[in-house]
């Protein structure tokens, strides 16, 4: 096998680049105090906002700023629900999972990576080893179903139009849409014990983090937001086999939504120290 060359190596690396993670800034674990408290002062829940700060710092690339949301999330009380660090690990895995369908794999493979490594070991050695998502011959047809019940649920209304735009753009865009995304990670699989369940609200939740978080996909925030507003509208977030998600009715509404991207913003700040999103940017001007 050839090797690198010192000279593409160090390309590589450049810092111009950004070839690393993203550091945890000094005022993230401020920031994040702060948001879950201004959460429960609005009676959102702890798996509404450690989803929300999750994605945000999944996009960014910050698996330090997870492991805080992790340790957080354990010293925060949750009187409606007895929870323990290994559901707060594992729904922040979860939700680094989901990340893939709106921020790509590289990202979520870097930042679950050190975040798995980053903890403890009496709470590592408790996670989850089964895949729960392995397609068969027997579960396709059902996976495939639920996607596009997923899909029309989030889309309602303009659901089968916007399938045509897409396949317009290309034919393959809406099948591996439905089938790599909304069917075999969005939408969760039926009856199969999952160690942390992003269902339809949660899931609307990562959507919107992740794309503001990003920047310049406007129309598909705007998408998302309705998405989450339609899972109340039409009682999906209610639906058999969903949990009840705490503020998640609140979260829907005008306020919510407000309230939703104006913390997704201040955490972008903090977390990048001022800098902002290191997603859509590209490569920072040589100095």
């Amino acid at each position: 096998m050839s090797k690198l060359s010192d000279t593409v190596k160090a390309l590589i690396n450049a810092s111009h680049a950004r070839p690393g993670y993203t550091p945890s800034s000094a005022g993230v674990q401020t920031a994040l105090k702060r948001f879950a408290s201004d959460a429960a002062e609005k009676k959102v829940g702890l798996p509404a906002w450690v989803t929300l700060s999750t994605a945000v710092s999944a996009t960014l690339n910050c698996p330090e700023a997870m492991t805080q949301i992790f340790h957080l999330a354990n010293s925060t009380p949750t009187p409606n629900e007895q929870r323990t660090p290994v559901q707060n690990a594992e729904l922040i895995r979860e939700v680094g999972l989901k990340c893939i369908s709106f921020n790509g794999i590289p990202r979520s493979i870097n930042t679950l990576g050190a975040f798995r490594n980053s903890l403890p070991d009496d709470v590592g050695s408790q996670l989850s080893t089964t895949p729960t998502r392995e397609l068969t011959p027997s579960n396709l047809e059902l996976r495939k179903k639920d996607g596009l019940a997923l899909w029309d649920s989030v889309y309602i209304g303009f659901e089968r139009k916007l399938l045509d735009k897409l396949a317009h753009s290309h034919p393959d865009l809406p099948v591996h849409i439905l089938n790599g995304h909304y069917s075999n990670l969005l939408s969760n699989p039926r009856g199969v014990p999952q160690p942390a369940k992003v269902g339809r609200v949660l899931t609307s939740l990562v959507a919107i983090a992740c794309l503001r978080t990003q920047t310049g996909v406007g129309p598909q925030v705007v998408s998302h937001i309705f998405g989450l507003r339609k899972a109340y509208d039409n009682g999906d977030a209610h639906a058999e086999g969903e949990e009840p998600v705490e503020g998640g009715a609140w979260l829907a509404t005008e306020d919510g939504n407000i309230w939703i991207l104006e913390n997704i913003d201040k955490l972008v700040n903090v977390i990048s120290g001022g800098e902002g999103t290191t997603f859509a940017p590209g490569l920072r001007p040589k100095l």
